[in-house]
């Protein structure tokens, strides 16, 4: 059974850093696109970032475009998402998503999800 699991979130000020990762466990990595996403209070969850299985494709939707990466390390079975100049606006759960279908993640569809982890930055 495909599990994911987030971590790094935390407590940062605006205009710092940070890096959130993932690691899947139970299939093989490189057979998923991968994603993030996130939720702020009393919002739907919305799509951010997505990786091909090789990396070789990425795509950012307009709010994490510029200052958000994302990465994938397959030796690792993790996804990160590098995080610069964050904004009291980014404070949200991240999710990360897996889909063997990397078109579908745009649509914050994905069949495996992550349990999220907390980012919240203060001003």
């Amino acid at each position: 059974q495909v599990q994911l699991v987030e971590s790094g979130g935390t407590l940062v000020q605006a205009g710092d850093s940070l890096r959130l990762s993932c690691v899947l466990s139970g299939h093989t990595f490189s057979q998923y696109s991968m994603g993030w996403f996130r939720q702020a209070p009393g919002k739907e969850r919305e799509f951010g970032a997505a990786i091909s299985w090789n990396g070789f494709s990425t795509y950012y939707a307009d709010s994490f475009q510029g200052r958000f990466t994302i990465s994938r390390d397959n030796t690792k079975n993790t996804v990160y998402l590098q995080m610069n100049n964050l904004r009291p606006e980014d404070t949200a759960v991240y999710y990360c998503g897996a889909s063997p279908d990397y078109a579908r993640l745009e649509y914050v569809k994905a069949d495996y999800w992550g349990q999220g982890t907390q980012v919240t930055v203060s001003s």
